[in-house]
């Protein structure tokens, strides 16, 4: 398949927060992703860490550790991510439970649909919805 490689995704959304460890619980807990490895800096920073969500995968690691990776995010803004669930209202019920900002309930749209948004800690926005535009092979 184009852009597969041995059923490994070939994009991986890399995200950059102040409260590394905060943002994999959240993201665990409330969003229901798997950590697949968290790796410290001697500082007890954040060096890199791997989420997954279906057939996808996060990367994300602390600000602050002066990377080559660090200095070009720093001025950055939040990022939009968009996570294909199959059952939208079972995992807002779960965000919701964990306490995350949801901006916007669970909403059919006129594409065919069902998502709702919400904010992590940090200010990033995450759409999770059932919309999955298939990739030709």
């Amino acid at each position: 398949m184009a852009g597969m490689d041995g059923g490994r995704p070939s994009i991986y959304p890399t995200l950059l927060y102040a409260d590394a460890k905060a943002a994999v619980r959240q993201l665990t807990q409330a969003f229901g992703f798997a950590e697949l490895a968290v790796y410290e800096g001697e500082d007890g920073s954040v060096a890199h860490a791997e989420l997954a969500q279906g057939n996808g995968a996060v990367m994300l690691g602390s600000k602050g550790t002066g990377s080559r990776f660090d200095e070009a995010m720093r001025n950055a803004g939040p990022t939009g991510l968009y996570v294909a669930v199959e059952d939208v209202d079972a995992h807002h019920r779960r965000a919701v439970e964990h306490g995350a900002e949801i901006l916007m309930p669970p909403t059919d749209q006129d594409y065919g649909s069902r998502d709702y948004m919400a904010r992590d800690l940090e200010g990033n926005v995450w759409s999770f919805g059932t919309y999955a535009p298939e990739i030709p092979g």
